[in-house]
């Protein structure tokens, strides 16, 4: 009988994700809402010495940024935005071009009393990045990109052409009643088609993001950044043009079943100082796919002394 129960014990501890991935930040965090050009935006707080700013995009929110946030608070502060309208961030009827959006971001810095950072973006968090690197390239030091184009740049008018974007303009009233209570299908999609292998997306994080993405007006404003992308290429093309590449580092990362190399490929065209990396056996979901070489390629770049610009 205790051999059973014994038995049974240890299969139910193996059958419990022991490792959930939905990470807590660590308690040293703290949670705010920051006012910032018109909008308020839910940030989490830790930690003392550099500033590193993390960016996240659709299907996540700032949560995503938890296991590396907890390893980057040991000697930076790290400062976690949702983006407009995202995550715990107060529902915003407009404002989602991302060169906007870039303002929301360099206001959080200045309510922080933060001059200068480090960046790290993922998805549309790359073109919030660009935008906010383009517009304040002196308050960003480096910065690290990983797996999402930026619009109007490079193979953009290629890129959008594939299938599996179809959802870059599927949005209105209509769209959103399709979807309305049936989000956690919308984004299981999503986790399934852009991962290597959507096993490693588990029932809690999927779970996780598609509750709040089914709050009120949460899907609307997710909607409304892939939107304003007509836009966004043409302010791209702008501050390029403008302002010429940028100048801080730039570490561009691909997955290894998603962008790849071509995220290298892509940052050169805006960016003069351009390092790639790649995730490897990882889709696009690259803290859920694989967060120890996510983790590793990024905390081992911001931890190196910044090589010298020819």
């Amino acid at each position: 009988m205790l051999r059973y129960l014994f038995a049974a014990a240890v299969a139910a501890l193996l059958s419990t994700p022991a490792l959930a991935r939905i990470k807590p930040f660590p308690p040293s965090f703290r949670t705010q809402m920051v006012q910032t050009n018109g909008t308020s935006l839910n940030v989490r707080v830790g930690g003392q010495g550099p500033a590193v700013v993390l960016l996240h995009g659709f299907g996540d929110t700032g949560d995503m940024w938890a296991p590396l946030a907890a390893v980057l608070v040991k000697d930076h502060t790290v400062i976690v935005p949702d983006l407009r309208g995202m995550g715990s961030s107060a529902p915003a009827d407009a404002g989602y071009t991302k060169k906007n959006q870039a303002i929301d971001i360099a206001g959080v810095m200045d309510a922080l009393n933060v001059q200068q950072a480090d960046l790290v973006t993922h998805d549309i968090g790359n073109m919030v990045g660009y935008a906010l690197a383009a517009q304040y390239p002196a308050r960003i030091t480096r910065w690290v990109v990983i797996d999402a184009p930026l619009p109007g740049i490079g193979d953009w008018d290629t890129i959008i052409r594939s299938p599996l974007l179809w959802h870059f303009n599927f949005r209105g009233p209509d769209m959103e009643r399709l979807v309305q209570g049936r989000e956690r299908i919308y984004l299981d999609r999503f986790w399934n088609e852009l991962s290597a292998d959507p096993k490693k997306i588990d029932e809690e994080t999927r779970q996780h993001y598609a509750d709040i993405y089914a709050q009120p007006q949460h899907m609307h404003d997710a909607f409304e950044q892939f939107a304003a992308f007509a836009q966004d290429a043409i302010d791209n093309q702008s501050l390029l043009a403008k302002g010429g590449k940028l100048t801080m580092p730039v570490f561009a990362i691909g997955a290894e079943k998603s962008f790849g190399t071509a995220q290298a490929d892509d940052l050169r065209f805006v960016a003069s100082h351009v390092t790639g990396g790649i995730i490897p056996g990882s889709g696009h979901w690259i803290m859920e796919e694989n967060p120890q070489a996510t983790i590793k390629l990024v905390t081992e770049y911001l931890q190196a002394a910044p090589a010298p610009l020819p």
